[in-house]
């Protein structure tokens, strides 16, 4: 089982190409922080490919077939694209599936603030985070307000090298030793994640002072009212662009690569293949890690809503015809996999790990425990993948999340296999997972592109 480094066996044609696929992965990771950019960047890239908006062409009437390139979004946060293939339908789909939400903080509806001449924002966390580790970091706001009369307003405050930023103040350590004392989950406490914005007082103002200045700021150049605040959807993100890193350049380093690493990688393999015998789809969604629930998140029902919809404008809809096409079907649930890190060797088992530079990740199952959670893929499903990944020359390694019960986490593959189709979890090793700024091998970002373009084109999965 021993696997050499993909970095050994590339051509100087291949480590251009990884190259050229990784300079667009940084720019889409600088300009997709959140699932809304992320979803905007996927339907402009969708369109320029001569994707047609799935909603549009049912409003003219027009038949959908094969050959054709659709899209449908949702909400602005999730989107489904869809290459219609010559075989029939109903015989199923060749599925990526990747999210574009990352844990990060969300601003409170209630959030501006003053105390002791300093104007805060209120901050609610989201996903699974180690809080103390978004404390003195450089941080930007992303998002929208929505105002009563309609108008949406974008916020994008400390990406530009010009642009304030913020932060989450800290305890100096010359007064620490209480706090030094508490568990890494109470270092530092969620309700002490609010972003310092302003110090400077408006004259003549007794009170809350700093506070009247910033609202005359947000007034000066978004035209918002504090009251604004309760319809908008402001997220805290670390500042910064993404960058190459290590002094040979190999890795990648950047906020939100969980899962943003999938989700670029399945929309770039996805648009380059032109046409497919299997009608394909790419899955772009919400949610998951708060456990895909809402509107935007896989357990809605968009994708089902907007396949029956595809069906329709092909002619071929019915309740059946929409279960057969879904049992039928089989998925790569597009999700990071924790790489083995030799400072914490403790926590994983190294003969089940992944790692940099061994190619993309599959994990059997995920969850934690006894496999609590988890989608198990058969055996039948992943001799097929593998056989896929074999004949396309990807380099491909197995794993699961630690240590059994060490701890865990899950995917959106379980959601997925409610339909009774084919899902495993495949995706790219990942080093500091969760944390404002995770590490990624640019060689696994290769091999990933090239295994989910090797999945989108395969064929018919053969059962003895």
């Amino acid at each position: 089982m021993d696997q050499k480094n993909t970095w050994l066996s590339y051509t100087t044609a291949q480590k251009r190409e990884l190259e050229k696929i990784s300079k667009e992965y940084i720019d889409f990771l600088s300009n997709g922080k959140t699932e809304r950019e992320c979803a905007d960047i996927a339907v402009n890239e969708a369109e320029k490919a001569g994707y047609k908006n799935l909603n549009s062409i049912i409003k003219s009437g027009k038949k959908i077939k094969a050959g054709d390139k659709v899209y449908a979004e949702w909400m602005g946060k999730t989107v489904a694209l869809f290459n219609i293939g010559k075989e029939n339908i109903e015989d199923g789909l060749n599925i990526l599936g990747a999210h574009i939400d990352s844990p990060r903080m969300d601003v409170k509806q209630n959030p501006l603030y003053e105390d002791s001449e300093l104007a805060y924002l209120d901050t609610h966390y989201y996903g699974g985070i180690k809080k103390y580790q978004w404390v003195t970091l450089p941080l930007a706001i992303h998002g929208v307000i929505v105002k009563t009369d309609g108008t949406t307003v974008e916020v994008n405050i400390g990406e530009d090298d010009k642009d304030p930023v913020f932060c989450v103040t800290d305890l100096l350590i010359h007064l620490a030793s209480e706090q030094m004392d508490k568990k890494g989950n109470k270092v530092v406490e969620g309700e002490n994640l609010d972003i310092l914005i302003g110090s400077t007082p408006v004259k003549g103002k007794e009170k809350d002072a700093v506070k009247e200045n910033i609202l005359k700021l947000l007034k000066d150049k978004y035209d918002i009212e504090e009251r604004d605040f309760e319809s908008a959807e402001l997220e805290i993100v670390p500042a910064g662009k993404a960058r190459e890193m290590g002094l040979d350049r190999s890795m990648i380093i950047s906020y939100g690569q969980d899962d943003r690493v999938c989700a670029f990688t399945s929309l770039r393999a996805f648009l380059d293949v032109k046409t497919v015998k299997r009608t394909s789809v790419c899955l772009l969604v919400d949610k998951e890690e708060i456990g895909s629930v809402g509107a935007t998140g896989m357990r809605s029902h968009f994708f089902e809503n907007a396949l029956a919809e595809l069906l329709n404008a092909m002619g071929d809809y019915s309740e059946l015809t929409l279960r057969r096409v879904l049992a039928n079907s089989r998925m790569l649930s597009s999700d990071v996999s924790a790489a083995f890190d030799p400072l914490y060797a403790s926590q994983f088992d190294k003969k089940n790990a992944a790692y940099f530079g061994k190619g993309i990740v599959f994990n059997k199952f995920t969850g934690a425990r006894g496999k609590s959670g988890s989608n198990d893929a058969s055996a039948e499903y992943f001799g097929f993948v593998r056989k896929v990944m074999e004949d396309a020359k990807v380099a491909y390694q197995t794993a699961e999340l630690g240590k059994v019960d060490a701890g865990g986490g899950g995917t959106i593959a379980y959601i997925m296999s409610l339909y009774g189709m084919d899902v495993i979890d495949c995706g790219m090793a990942v080093l500091s997972m969760h944390a404002p700024w995770e590490v990624t091998s640019k060689s696994d970002v290769y091999e990933g592109y090239k295994a989910y373009r090797a999945f989108i084109t395969s064929g018919k999965m053969l059962r003895t």
